[in-house]
């Protein structure tokens, strides 16, 4: 693949995760304190200004989570700059939606538990 259709495709991916993420939104968005908030060059949803969720640059949705509950779902962590976020985790845009809905939930949950 050439170096411009790969950017193509990173592109379609960002977009795909970011409309899934959208999909998503309206349910959290109508919680008390949920908004949009940017971060990490994107645009992430959050809760009293801390974000929880937002689509990462591959496609994947990127959730902040308790370590103990990335290792039961069998999550990777992500990785920025070369360091591993002990708390950030990503699924797979390849992920059914209602596997992302369940987890951007577990991410509202616990980030509202650790803001509240």
């Amino acid at each position: 693949m050439s170096a411009a259709g790969s950017i193509v495709g990173r592109m379609d991916d960002r977009t795909r995760g970011r409309e899934r993420l959208d999909e998503l939104a309206p349910d959290l968005l109508a919680r008390p304190d949920v908004a949009w908030k940017r971060m990490f060059g994107t645009e992430g949803l959050s809760v009293r200004g801390k974000v929880f969720a937002f689509a990462a640059h591959d496609g994947s949705l990127a959730v902040k989570l308790p370590t103990e509950r990335i290792d039961e779902l069998g999550l990777d962590r992500m990785v920025m700059g070369g360091r591993t976020m002990r708390e950030w985790a990503r699924v797979p845009l390849t992920d059914d939606v209602g596997r992302w809905r369940a987890i951007t939930d577990d991410a509202h949950a616990f980030v509202d538990s650790i803001t509240a």
